[in-house]
């Protein structure tokens, strides 16, 4: 008998497995560029807040009225002579210099629009430090002071004298002639300007022997010297003296203005003293300013920023400007509205300029 066994079907749940741990995800591209940028801009920000320039950023600097007072002392007075008033404005002109900006600033100065990047090299020499650049331009500024000086009193009329400025070591005249003496004569020629110094060596040569007159402290003598060679490759003979003009009177003229440099101002300095030491008003009791270095001759001489100085002048109130002949096509094509420019080639053309502006009458402009 066959027993036929059915069978059995039996279901078997079977138990999950464990899920593998979740697999870290690294960072987006997303998020690298976004930390690259920060990281590019930051560097940027150091670099450009931090990195200097080689670069100096030229803009308007303070104006002076040289008729006024600065600190409450008189900008221009004179000692043991009589002056007459003075009324109106008479300002010298500056050009501010900033020097050691960062990459920002020089930029936020330059789109600013009121200053202008010049390379540093320009105004300071290889090796030069900012304390040597400030002493030139101190030594500038007081020489343009004494040419202001000699300028305005020989235009009124008054001596001058020729000294004995420096004495050049190893030089003939050194231990011959003093430093500081007044020099008379020059082989043979009476000395009345430094120019009359040279003019009297002309025709000579290096073994000549010249005879030099000169005075100190109340004391004239007259010595031979044997003229040396010059450095300058001239054939002319050398003395060895730097002659200078000085005013020969018996009063003082003190200029008390610090914090300014270069030569520039000696015209605004010589109107001041003429109008001081002369009855009536140079200027009419206007705003006037100006620019110009001068010689003792009264010659205006060209100078550097005339752009700067004009805008300057126009916000302080200016509405006539003196310009240096040789100024005058830059002046012109850069000139502020309403500033009325002023062309002169020396002291006394600016003086006659101010009078006939005085009067309403016509000024040679650029």
């Amino acid at each position: 008998m066959v027993v036929r066994c059915s069978a059995v079907s039996e279901t078997v749940t079977t138990a999950p497995a464990p899920a593998p741990p979740p697999r870290e995800r690294g960072l987006t591209r997303r998020t690298w560029t976004l930390i690259v940028s920060f990281l590019v801009v930051a560097a940027l920000g150091l670099l450009g807040g931090f990195a200097r320039v080689p670069y100096v950023a030229l803009g308007p600097g303070p104006t002076y009225d040289v008729l006024g007072k600065v600190k409450d002392a008189d900008v221009i007075s004179v000692e043991g002579q009589n002056t007459f008033p003075t009324n109106g404005t008479l300002r010298m002109t500056t050009v501010s210099l900033t020097d050691d900006m960062s990459l920002f600033g020089a930029l936020g100065l330059w789109l600013s629009g009121r200053y202008a990047l010049a390379p540093r090299e320009e105004f300071f020499k290889p090796g030069e430090s900012e304390e040597e650049v400030q002493r030139n331009n101190e030594l500038a500024f007081s020489e343009s002071q004494t040419s202001a000086e000699v300028a305005a009193l020989d235009y009124l009329g008054y001596p001058g004298k020729v000294i004995a400025n420096q004495v050049t070591k190893g030089s003939p005249a050194e231990n011959v002639i003093p430093l500081g003496a007044r020099i008379i004569s020059v082989n043979g020629k009476q000395v009345q300007s430094s120019a009359d110094v040279s003019a009297a060596l002309e025709n000579t040569k290096p073994g000549d022997r010249i005879e030099v007159a000169f005075e100190k402290d109340g004391t004239s003598k007259s010595t031979q010297l044997t003229l040396g060679t010059r450095d300058d490759g001239r054939p002319a003979g050398f003395i060895g003296i730097s002659p200078v003009d000085r005013a020969d009177v018996p009063f003082k003229i003190k200029i008390s203005l610090s914090d300014v440099g270069g030569p520039s101002a000696g015209l605004i300095f010589a109107l001041a003293i003429v109008d001081k030491l002369t009855p009536g008003e140079l200027n009419g009791g206007k705003a006037i300013a100006g620019t110009g270095e001068i010689t003792g001759d009264g010659t205006v001489k060209p100078i550097g920023g005339i752009a700067f100085k004009m805008v300057a002048a126009k916000e302080a109130g200016a509405t006539a400007f003196l310009v240096p002949s040789a100024n005058c096509t830059d002046a012109k094509q850069q000139a502020p509205e309403g500033l009325t420019l002023i062309k002169v080639e020396n002291l006394k053309d600016a003086v006659s300029s101010l009078e006939a502006l005085n009067k309403g009458e016509p000024t040679p402009g650029c």
